[in-house]
């Protein structure tokens, strides 16, 4: 069979119509995409694919697995390392983690690793459904309590890995919705909120309890956890908080951080108001200050509130955009 050197290509919702919506742009692979993509790994024995993962899935095995299609154990192998393949699989930059060192990229395109982290974690999801799934089942309790303190993906991952041990775990989530950054920080259409929802849902098997509305230092203190009986704490607050050029003007109406612009509009619902009654200003002409994927997010957004005309300001060429090359090409696109 004669090498293939780009990567499957995978199906999109056509520019034209996404604009008017915030349906996943990406539509993911069909078996059929994945079993080709994944024939092209050349399940070389050094695997540097797997050192370029900051959680080291055994990436070599898992995509052999698909080849084979053998998606059970494909799912098996990921969840040794990685407790949300479906939202890695869509947000994680592979394109300078794992593929940035995939041999296959040093001639021809990298190996689709992202997109066959996606099919399989979509397949658990999937899978997961049905009440006789194997998956994330509670195991074998120790007496040891340990509080998670943030939803995000660094308190889930947390969490999930420690129940995984047999830890008894609670999060403590100071928004009345879990996933942190992942859902409010990302929008719907790079993102689905259903996807977020269904991966806490799986973690939740695990017997992991999520507290809401609970803010660490005022809610009850840290010092009150150890007296609760919690052996350790781990803080997972994220970085939410803006960074401000401090320029003049950045303080006038209409101008907002790209933190506070997608969270009323992810989290707080502002693009169905006045249903949800979180108001956002949205101009005839848009501009976003930066080039990384938070802009390309708040640009894309604003369009689909629509805006008539949207513009990218960076301080370097295009070819130092630091987004990810997808979602450039999707913001050019629209």
């Amino acid at each position: 069979m004669a090498l293939q050197k780009e990567k499957t290509p995978m199906p999109t919702q056509d520019p034209k119509e996404r604009i008017k919506n915030f349906k996943e742009v990406a539509l993911g692979y069909t078996t059929e995409e994945a079993v080709r993509e994944a024939n092209r790994c050349l399940q070389c024995p050094t695997a540097p694919c797997i050192n370029g993962c900051p959680v080291e899935v055994p990436i070599p095995q898992f995509i052999k697995a698909i080849r084979e299609g053998n998606f059970d154990q494909a799912i098996d192998i990921i969840k040794t390392k990685n407790n949300l393949p479906a939202i890695c699989g869509r947000v994680c930059p592979q394109e300078e983690q794992c593929e940035k060192v995939c041999i296959m990229g040093k001639k021809n395109e990298p190996v689709a690793i992202g997109r066959l982290e996606r099919f399989v974690g979509d397949y658990a999801l999937q899978k997961s459904k049905d009440k006789n799934s194997p998956y994330n089942k509670p195991v074998t309790r120790k007496e040891a309590r340990v509080a998670i303190v943030g939803s995000g993906p660094a308190g889930l991952t947390a969490a999930a890995d420690l129940a995984r041990e047999g830890y008894q775990v609670t999060i403590f989530e100071a928004l009345h919705a879990t996933g942190g950054v992942l859902r409010y920080g990302i929008p719907e259409f790079r993102l689905p909120k259903d996807i977020v929802d269904q991966e806490v849902a799986e973690i939740k098997k695990l017997g992991v309890d999520i507290q809401l509305n609970v803010i660490i230092g005022k809610t009850i203190t840290i010092e009150e956890l150890f007296a609760a009986g919690y052996s350790a704490i781990f803080i997972g607050t994220g970085a939410g908080l803006p960074k401000f050029l401090n320029i003049p003007g950045e303080n006038l109406n209409g101008i907002y951080s790209a933190n506070e612009f997608l969270t009323r509009v992810n989290l707080m619902k502002a693009y169905r108001f006045p249903e949800y009654k979180t108001p956002v200003k949205i101009g005839k002409r848009v501009a976003v200050i930066g080039g990384g994927n938070v802009a390309m997010d708040s640009a894309r957004t604003a369009l689909r509130l629509g805006a008539g005309e949207v513009s990218i300001i960076y301080r370097r060429s295009k070819n130092e955009l630091p987004a990810r090359k997808e979602e450039i090409e999707h913001a050019e696109e629209e």
